[in-house]
């Protein structure tokens, strides 16, 4: 099963415009998922919900979480990470990491559209979260690339026992 080396992991998390999805636990326990923006730092997934957001509540309620970053073209590299995200800064502290959240914002429009985008949404109350890579289970996958052997691209687990005849 083809798998992202570490190189090969930064390189793509630190990839311009992949969206990143995040999963929460509502209160009644049912999943929640949004699409979100990130920036991968320091060994870390940084991101910032806006207070009113349903999925803050569920991080303030509940820091588990996981965050699936993929692509759509081949060869569909994907990296998954589960683990409890940790709120590093709270509502009303924006100023200590706006440069942050522009350089999150630089990685999906222009630094034009980015700078505008912070100073349009400066006034909206937001938090700023992180998941540790190294403290999270990390698991990537990737498609076969030139040269790789086609079989065998997934966990062995989805393989059924080859001594096991079917009839039609």
């Amino acid at each position: 099963m083809p798998v992202l080396t570490d190189d090969e992991q930064a390189t793509f998390l630190d990839e311009r415009g992949i969206l990143m999805r995040i999963a929460v636990v509502r209160a009644d326990g049912a999943p929640l998922v949004t699409p979100i923006w990130f920036i991968h730092r320091d060994g870390a997934i940084y991101f910032t919900p806006r207070e009113k957001s349903e999925w803050f509540a569920c991080l303030r309620r509940d820091p588990r979480v996981s965050l699936c970053i993929d692509e759509q073209p081949h060869p569909y590299r994907k990296v998954i990470v589960d683990g409890k995200a940790e709120l590093v800064h709270d509502i009303g502290n924006d100023d200590e990491w706006r440069d942050l959240y522009l350089d999150i914002a630089k990685r999906y429009v222009n630094d034009e559209g980015a700078e505008g985008y912070v100073r349009n949404t400066i006034n909206e109350p937001r938090g700023l979260y992180r998941v540790v890579l190294e403290d999270a289970k990390v698991r990537s996958w990737r498609m076969p690339i030139e040269g790789e052997d086609p079989e065998g691209i997934w966990h062995k687990r989805y393989y059924g026992d080859p001594n096991i005849k079917f009839s039609a």
